[in-house]
């Protein structure tokens, strides 16, 4: 590529647009070039306009941008969104109609049936979607959504299991971070020493989104995995870092197959072997999204969730489960993969397929190797 493209970030000042702009710095296909967000940070340098929470400085040149007000004029035709699922509802429509690409950390679209709710890994093939959008045909823009954060590292635990032995049940309780409620997130009195039992609509967007993105493009619709599941989410006292607890019944794939039941050898297989060749040469891809953790204590938040600069998802304590078939920990970045890099890496397979407005300089070669696989 000889030149980048210009990106913006709704929602620059909160948690994930900081996340956005920490990741984005040096980044080879992708420049901010505009950032956004609520009428009292608009027409400040965005130095002065946020607060930066991170642990790396804030990039010089986006410290003295100034910060534009949330409307389509003016903004890149490549839109990263963060903002709150009320205001993104009537906000990111504007952004597509004007033909932006619009792609989303929100929850307002992803169960909307012409919206891919996508992980490139999993389910690229739903980008197809975008085309039965009115904007794509009438101005070229279109929405595009990434899953929760408790949903992601979930189903990328989950996608080889079901791919080679078919899933009919799925029991999870989640260990949330702090980190995953924004700044300033959950009041220190109510979260130390103590764990809280319910996050406002987090087990529905799991129990549905879950289904979606493991479900079959099927025409103009995705058809959500055949399978029963329920969560139970709670907040704790962590900065980073979900843990999920996960039970499964397996369905009758391989069976069918070998006729002998799964073991844990080829569960471990199965997460080993996982390559998907959807988003595999994508810069923020990871090299093995699953990685095993062998310790009997492991996973956990401070010691993995950085494996695979955040982007991967760790499994382990894989047993068998008194109740269903077998059980497990997965540990995911819940702002990292979990958020800001998951719409990232959304960004990097549209434009491995083409699906881009091209930067300053045009494209220059082949889109990468997932555009011949992923169906789109």
């Amino acid at each position: 590529m000889k030149g980048k493209y210009p990106i913006g970030i709704l929602g620059a000042t909160g948690a994930v647009g900081q996340r956005y702009i920490q990741l984005l710095e040096n980044h080879p296909w992708f420049e901010i070039a505009w950032l956004a967000a609520s009428d009292r940070s608009s027409g400040k340098p965005y130095a002065e306009a946020a607060k930066w929470r991170l642990d790396t400085p804030l990039p010089e040149r986006v410290a003295r941008m100034v910060v534009s007000p949330a409307e389509p004029e003016g903004a890149p035709k490549i839109v990263f969104s963060s903002v709150d699922a009320a205001i993104a509802r009537e906000m990111e429509p504007k952004f597509a109609n004007a033909g932006c690409a619009v792609i989303s950390n929100s929850s307002a679209y992803r169960m909307a049936a012409n919206v891919p709710l996508v992980i490139p890994e999993i389910n690229a093939d739903h980008l197809h979607l975008i085309e039965e959008q009115p904007s794509r045909r009438d101005s070229g823009g279109y929405l595009v959504t990434n899953p929760n954060c408790s949903t992601i590292g979930l189903v990328l635990a989950l996608k080889p299991i079901e791919e080679r032995f078919g899933i009919e049940q799925i029991f999870v309780t989640t260990l949330q971070a702090v980190s995953g409620a924004g700044y300033p997130g959950v009041p220190s009195m109510d979260i130390l020493g103590n764990v809280i039992p319910y996050i406002a609509s987090e087990e529905e967007k799991m129990e549905a989104e879950t289904l979606k993105l493991l479900g079959k493009l099927e025409g103009h619709s995705v058809t959500p995995l055949a399978a029963r599941v329920t969560a139970h989410c709670n907040r704790v006292a962590v900065e980073d870092g979900h843990i999920e607890s996960v039970s499964i019944k397996l369905g009758g794939k391989l069976g069918n197959k070998l006729g002998r039941p799964v073991t844990r050898e080829d569960i471990l297989a199965a997460w080993a072997e996982f390559r998907p060749l959807a988003g595999q040469d994508l810069p923020s891809a990871p090299a093995q999204p699953v990685e095993f953790a062998a310790q009997p204590d492991r996973p956990q938040p401070r010691l993995d969730r950085n494996r695979g600069k955040g982007m991967a998802v760790t499994v382990g304590r894989l047993r068998p489960c008194g109740v269903l078939d077998w059980k497990f920990t997965v540990l995911s970045h819940n702002t990292i993969r979990g958020a800001a890099g998951a719409t990232i890496l959304n960004a990097e397979l549209l434009a491995s397929l083409g699906k881009l407005e091209p930067g300053p300089s045009r494209w220059d070669g082949e889109p990468a190797a997932a555009a011949a696989t992923a169906h789109v």
